[in-house]
């Protein structure tokens, strides 16, 4: 069993009180002008019309080689938090990228792919049965945004 782990309500607070992404700059303010702006707290589509933050965000928890950032989208009101044991409502597309990342926070080499989205929790099931792999991400298959983490049940 797995469960499907939003960035955290403390994060996505600081994110949306104006506080600085991991570039040091203030999230942008765009209005949702279409489907496809997934927030990465609730994990659901943001509404479109509604107020959105793009920033750049960091999911790891200290710099090294492997620590990633990149873009995401967030609700730019405070949303409940998101996640769980079923396939979150943001997770629109045809498929993601699933890679497993070791206790040190780095990629697990070899573990990564391009997973039907109807997969993923049967590919991050497979991956979480390796004592080796610590938690894995859902990333876009097309740009590699951070989508989401998954952890053990």
């Amino acid at each position: 069993m797995v469960r499907f782990i939003p960035i955290s309500t403390q994060i996505a607070r600081h994110y949306q009180a104006g506080g600085p992404d991991a570039n040091g700059q203030s999230p942008e303010r765009q209005i949702c002008d279409g489907p496809g702006n997934p927030c990465r707290h609730c994990l659901q589509m943001i509404p479109v019309g509604a107020q959105m933050l793009v920033l750049a965000h960091r999911p790891f928890p200290a710099l090294q080689p492997y620590a990633e950032t990149g873009p995401i989208f967030l609700c730019a009101d405070p949303c409940l938090s998101g996640g769980g044991a079923q396939l979150p409502e943001m997770l629109a597309s045809s498929d993601y990228i699933v890679r497993g990342y070791g206790p040190d926070d780095r990629i697990v080499y070899g573990t990564g792919g391009v997973i039907a989205t109807s997969q993923i929790a049967e590919r991050a099931d497979q991956l979480l049965s390796d004592p080796d792999i610590a938690y894995v991400h859902v990333r876009s298959a097309r740009n590699n945004c951070f989508q989401c983490r998954i952890d053990r049940a």
